[in-house]
């Protein structure tokens, strides 16, 4: 059984784990406090970077329905805790690790879904929320362009149908002209025979 102590730490990792959007579980071995620091103040305000206890960590994990965080919760582990757009965060523990290759991901949660290693790095090569929200836009609004053409479509080729037809009709009328008798002409020629 956990002393009080244990159970407020379990209760506070819980809380974390659910209030958070993201949380990426590292190992933090060979890295000074300095360099920590600086982990901590790229990833963004809102998001903490904590170094946490394995086994209280699986229990809090647990608790929150994340029992897949077990294998990874072994070595020295700290815990980015992200509030907001998990991509932001991502970039920067990808970056961090670029410049300081003792910082090793091992694996996390991404809105509720545990993800390996890989796919916090995939998420750090996603496009930002704005960019992605931008090219969105101007697809659906070429589409849309693209709809009010197909539906003027069908009006454009009526009036050229209907222009065609009034081209041939008076090309086609001073001959019809030529081929038919005159009425008035054949008026009196039914008169006079009587």
């Amino acid at each position: 059984m956990p002393t009080q102590a244990k159970a407020a730490v379990i209760d506070e990792i819980t809380e974390r784990f659910q209030s958070s959007s993201a949380a990426v579980l590292t190992e933090y071995r060979g890295l000074t406090v300095a360099q920590l620091t600086q982990l901590r103040r790229s990833l963004g305000e809102g998001s903490s970077y904590a170094v946490v206890k394995n086994t209280l960590t699986k229990r809090a994990a647990e608790q929150v329905g994340f029992a897949d965080l077990a294998p990874l919760l072994s070595g020295p582990t700290a815990i980015a805790f992200i509030e907001g757009d998990p991509v932001n965060a991502a970039k920067a523990i990808r970056d961090f690790a670029r410049a300081n290759p003792l910082l090793v991901v091992k694996g996390g949660v991404v809105e509720g879904r545990t993800v390996d290693a890989g796919e916090v790095t995939a998420l750090a090569d996603v496009e930002p929320r704005e960019v992605l929200l931008a090219r969105l836009a101007g697809a659906m609004q070429g589409n849309l362009s693209k709809a009010a053409g197909l539906f003027q479509a069908p009006l454009a080729q009526v009036a050229r149908l209907a222009a065609a037809l009034e081209d041939k009709r008076s090309e086609g009328a001073p001959a019809a002209a030529d081929t038919t008798p005159d009425t008035a002409d054949a008026a009196p020629a039914a008169a006079g025979t009587d």
